[in-house]
């Protein structure tokens, strides 16, 4: 997947992978900052899923990632889905997932991935939980979601999952939440997740977002202008960061979609810093 690579105000990178069209619901984002590995733990994002199309694929991956020297899980059936698990250098859960070629998808040109192979966009998305009773009323009264069905974990049986879908369901628009009362509380570091963004299609739709959570009592962020998105933010119950973002105006608002991630993009209150913000930034 292509990279767009953007800037944060601490001077570090913040690094979007995408699809060949940089499409919302398809990007994945970094920062490269200088911490500690996370301590693993409940109330936490704790595994991210990118779909991918095919057993074939399955192959080609587990057979990529060894080669780079990522030890893989078996490829096997989890919640019905074949998923194949993983982990980054830094200890990222990651996991592919089959979405049987079901949608719309933009292969790289540029990726030494063959098309039929590469990821199509993301998958559910797990958190961990001590307890479900905080976080169900407000993922479904506040966020919107409902609830679809229950499943166990198969290499840990006495833990359940919640399945959470949002607007016409499907891969792409699946939460899934852990039960693990017996873990303690996570502690952010390399390795772990920031938050999770949820789409929406326009500006419309921001704005009734911010009445919603306005009407509701909920304590959030207030507007926030990304330049290339707009975004709201709001912990749930167990502190978990929950993001809102526009589809649009997009990461092509400043430059060319054909050149995307050749070069360190800034928004246009920061090109008058572009000489001393490079000098901060260490080489990718």
């Amino acid at each position: 997947m292509p990279t767009v690579t953007r800037l944060c105000l601490r001077q570090v990178y913040h690094l979007f992978y995408a699809d060949g069209e940089a499409r919302p619901g398809t990007d994945l984002t970094f920062f490269n900052w200088p911490v500690g590995p996370e301590q693993r733990g409940t109330n936490a994002i704790v595994g991210t899923t990118l779909r991918v199309s095919g057993a074939g694929t399955f192959t080609y991956w587990a057979d990529r990632l060894s080669a780079a020297g990522i030890r893989a899980a078996e490829a096997r059936e989890i919640d019905g889905r074949l998923t194949l698990e993983f982990q980054d250098p830094e200890g990222q859960r990651l996991a592919l997932i089959d979405d049987h070629g079901e949608g719309a998808a933009f292969p790289w040109a540029a990726s030494p991935v063959p098309p039929e192979h590469q990821i199509r966009g993301l998958g559910p998305v797990h958190l961990s939980v001590p307890d479900l009773h905080p976080s169900d009323p407000f993922l479904t009264e506040v966020m919107a979601m409902r609830r679809t069905r229950t499943y166990v974990d198969p290499e840990r049986p006495r833990v359940t999952v919640q399945v959470y879908e949002m607007d016409q369901g499907g891969l792409s628009a699946e939460l899934h939440v852990r039960v693990e009362p017996d873990l303690a509380p996570a502690q952010p570091g390399a390795g772990g997740v920031h938050h999770v963004a949820f789409r929406v299609s326009d500006d419309a739709e921001y704005r009734a977002w911010i009445e919603r959570f306005q009407q509701l009592g909920i304590r959030f962020s207030g507007p926030i202008d990304r330049y290339y998105f707009q975004s709201l933010y709001t912990r749930g119950p167990n502190n978990i960061l929950y993001e809102i973002a526009t589809d649009g105006p997009g990461f092509a608002a400043d430059e060319s979609a054909d050149t995307l991630g050749e070069r360190l993009a800034l928004p246009p209150f920061l090109e008058p810093r572009r000489a001393e913000i490079e000098r901060g930034l260490k080489p990718l």
